[in-house]
């Protein structure tokens, strides 16, 4: 196991009714709130109404920045620091999915920023101020109610970058806001849960077993509840464990220790900053061939892979058998959940398979678990075709 220190500061609280403490969190914070919100389905399912009279109730002036993209974009990000800046707004309050918060993270560290927030995300500045934040999650999928990592678009430029912003003051999780999802975004939200804890759990770190363990109880949960839940979407329990998977798979508890990968990530980032796909469904895409491409660099985490989280039976088969299982299962069960498979899926061919590829490794090489190129990358990519 390598060295860590290890720190989160997010109050989380979770379970049903638990807005009620909005409040008490809001008078903490201050008297001037923007509201980050996306599309509209907040206000359809009575959320909004919710939220606003809780706000209202412990004092607080509203501005606000609807209409969040799914893949936040940078002029989204900036009107909302202007508008802070405007308005004197004392803190944040993100309602809706992992784009929606980490757009009003991007805000939140760009409002004491004398530079462009786009710095950040180029790795030219590392935030030292923040804006405070507070979260209301409505899916569960990207974990960013409980770290401080942030994902912007940069349109112009078709850029998809990530960066390491600010951590939520606290998060509120309530199950039942997640019944109204929709089945697509259910199952977006289940593939990129499920590919955070890969990128953490595919390492050659040697002697990490709690940190292997938990990955594989978290992937089990997730395969567990995810076709409960989409059969019966007001299941309570299978929304709990999904939504509680989701904030666990990345909230910093399996990297502790651990050299991880994220090649994937980046890879997907850079396929939806020219084409605008939804997260978790470029990732259920790429992510089984990213380990038909590196399996091979660590047949045996592979093989324990395939026996403890597919439960394959080992007997009689090698650990390149093993592996392989592991990765058919892995395909299997996301077209059984009605995942895209292809980027055909979303009318994606040849056409800029180098684009991306170089968009992919803007700083060099990525990944950990094996070193990509653009090359490699490119090679990936075209096995997603």
């Amino acid at each position: 196991m390598n060295n860590f220190v290890y720190r989160n500061p997010t109050e989380l609280i979770f379970g049903a009714g638990q807005l009620s403490h909005l409040p008490e969190k809001a008078r903490q914070l201050g008297s001037t709130v923007l509201l980050v919100y996306g599309g509209g389905s907040i206000k359809r399912s009575g959320l909004y109404d919710q939220v606003t009279a809780h706000l209202a109730e412990a004092g607080c002036r509203v501005i606000e920045l609807p209409g969040v993209e799914p893949n936040p974009r940078l002029a989204t990000v900036k009107k909302g620091i202007e508008l802070c800046r405007q308005e004197r707004a004392d803190w944040i309050l993100a309602v809706g999915g992992g784009s929606v918060i980490d757009a009003a993270k991007a805000v939140a560290v760009g409002v004491p920023y004398d530079g462009d927030v786009w710095d950040f995300y180029l790795r030219r500045a590392v935030p030292e101020k923040a804006l405070p934040l507070g979260t209301v999650l409505t899916l569960a999928a990207t974990g960013s109610e409980m770290n401080r990592s942030s994902v912007v678009t940069n349109w112009e430029t078709q850029e998809k970058l990530g960066a390491s912003t600010t951590f939520p003051a606290f998060s509120i999780l309530d199950p039942t806001y997640t019944f109204t999802v929709p089945r697509d975004q259910t199952i977006y939200g289940i593939c990129d849960m499920m590919s955070h804890v890969f990128e953490q759990y595919f390492s050659h770190t040697p002697e990490i077993p709690l940190q292997t363990r938990f990955a594989e109880s978290i992937l089990k949960t997730v395969i567990e509840n995810a076709e409960r839940v989409l059969e019966k979407p007001a299941d309570y329990d299978a929304r709990a464990n999904l939504l509680y998977c989701g904030t666990m798979a990345l909230n910093g508890t399996l990297p502790v220790g651990v050299e991880t990968d994220w090649a994937t990530h980046k890879i997907e980032h850079a396929v939806s900053a020219i084409y605008d796909i939804p997260h978790g469904g470029g990732l259920a895409i790429i992510f089984p061939k990213w380990m038909r491409y590196v399996y091979r660099e660590n047949v045996e985490r592979f093989s324990r892979y395939a026996t403890e989280v597919w439960g394959i039976d080992a007997d009689g088969k090698t650990d390149e058998e093993l592996s392989l299982a592991g990765i058919e299962a892995t395909e299997a069960f996301f077209a059984r959940i009605g995942a895209p498979t292809r980027l055909a899926d979303y009318q994606i061919g040849e056409e800029n398979l180098d684009a991306m590829a170089e968009k992919a490794t803007p700083f060099g090489p990525i990944g950990n678990f094996k070193q990509l190129t653009s090359t490699d990358v490119r090679e990936i990519l075209r096995m997603c075709l």
